[in-house]
């Protein structure tokens, strides 16, 4: 492939990689990461409320990582109240799981900004023949959309496993039950699968770009350069 074309190829991977740090940043800081509706079952159950009265026992409620807010509703109308996982949730939430999935965040950024970086060096610099090279944008990318995945996993077993969003609905509530009525995940928690993909999607441009994994050695030079090592 011309040079050029290689330079547009890691130009474009670069800017995706970049987009991509910058778009785990953001989903970070947001409270986007679920939404749902939960159900006070107990003021439900004392009306013996059905059909259409059931919805004034419905509140709202969305979290990300750092914090949330829910609306309970128990028949007297909506009341918000606005949380953090630290350090008021910790004694309820699986907090090893919540960390790892914040530490593997830091690293998705690190790693695209790396990447990023690196695509730009073998862009418009003199790329070496190692880390700085093909090699190297392989690394960078692979780490990045592992980090991606294991953070979808973490999170999706820390909310539908270890039922995140009735744990912090019930937080403080001593007389009424809530449950999840409703739960999907938003928008932050599909940046980070749009990030996954972005690498992985950098991966085959660097295999369009016309470098192979592994890099492995022809027989011929290898046998040429044991020929050399022969002769001295």
């Amino acid at each position: 492939m011309p040079a050029q074309q290689k330079k547009l190829i890691f130009c474009i991977a670069g800017v995706l990689s970049f987009a991509c740090a910058l778009g785990t940043a953001a989903a970070i800081g947001t409270q986007l990461w679920v939404r749902g509706t939960i159900l006070c079952t107990t003021g439900a159950l004392l009306v013996n409320a059905t059909g259409p009265e059931l919805h004034k026992f419905i509140g709202e409620i969305q979290y990300g990582l750092f914090s949330g807010q829910r609306v309970r509703q128990c028949g007297l109308g909506g009341r918000p109240f606005q949380f953090s996982f630290f350090p008021d949730l910790l004694r309820i939430i699986p907090a090893s799981i919540h960390v790892s999935v914040i530490l593997f965040c830091t690293v998705l950024i690190v790693f695209a900004l790396v990447g990023a970086g690196f695509f730009m060096f073998n862009a418009f610099g003199s790329p070496y023949e190692t880390l700085h090279g093909p090699v190297g944008l392989y690394l960078w990318n692979f780490i990045a959309c592992s980090c991606g995945c294991l953070i979808m996993i973490l999170f999706s077993s820390e909310v539908k496993i270890h039922h995140l969003s009735e744990k912090i609905a019930n937080f403080k509530e001593g007389t009424f039950t809530f449950k999840t009525h409703s739960e999907q995940f938003a928008n932050s928690f599909w940046t980070i699968l749009v990030c996954s993909l972005v690498h992985f999607l950098n991966a085959l441009l660097i295999r369009f770009a016309g470098f192979e994994f592994p890099f492995s050695k022809s027989k011929d030079s290898g046998t040429i350069t044991g020929a050399v090592d022969l002769m001295y």
